[in-house]
């Protein structure tokens, strides 16, 4: 109960720093708005009373905004607003898993899976289609095949010297 008193007390502070602030504001354009000459024309006396009006405003809202009960109120909301969020996607995700229904942490594992192997086959693919052009260029008699050719090529065993009789495939 002392907690629910304690926030009352802390809500009720609150309220009186806000009236206190709109209190000054209100006094501050009003006393800036009635102090004028006797000589100025009146579309002049409204603009120094517009421009007091505001300055008034902007003086007021800038001391209510960086006052630290401002700031610790906006930060009791967005922690409370992220916690719901993070409750509200673990009690979905636990009732998709609990009738085993698929959950958006489920499809989006998959989706970086899929991502994973799609990029991995196309760099495959690309060091492929490099090798093929470089044979191809070699078997069509443009020239020798390049350095990288070479290097991705499987270098030839050395093969015994075989003769004719130890051959089984030749003939005599």
């Amino acid at each position: 109960m002392n907690e629910e008193q304690d926030g009352t007390n802390h809500q009720a502070g609150q309220w009186m720093a806000f009236q206190q602030i709109w209190g000054e504001t209100f006094t501050k354009m009003m006393q800036l708005g009635c102090t004028f000459s006797p000589d100025s024309a009146p579309p002049d006396f409204m603009r120094q009373m517009r421009s007091g009006i505001f300055q008034g405003l902007g003086q007021s809202w800038e001391q209510f905004l960086s006052s630290p009960e401002f700031m610790e109120g906006m930060k009791q909301s967005m922690n409370s607003a992220i916690a719901l969020r993070k409750m509200t996607n673990d009690m979905f995700s636990k009732v998709r898993h609990e009738t085993h229904a698929v959950s958006r942490d489920d499809i989006d594992a998959v989706m970086l899976t899929v991502r994973h192997m799609e990029t991995r086959v196309l760099d495959r693919i690309d060091e492929l289609a490099a090798r093929l052009e470089e044979v191809t260029g070699h078997l069509s008699g443009n020239g020798p095949p390049s350095a990288a050719a070479a290097q991705h090529e499987p270098t030839p065993k050395p093969q015994a010297n075989k003769t004719a009789g130890n051959n089984p495939t030749s003939r005599s």
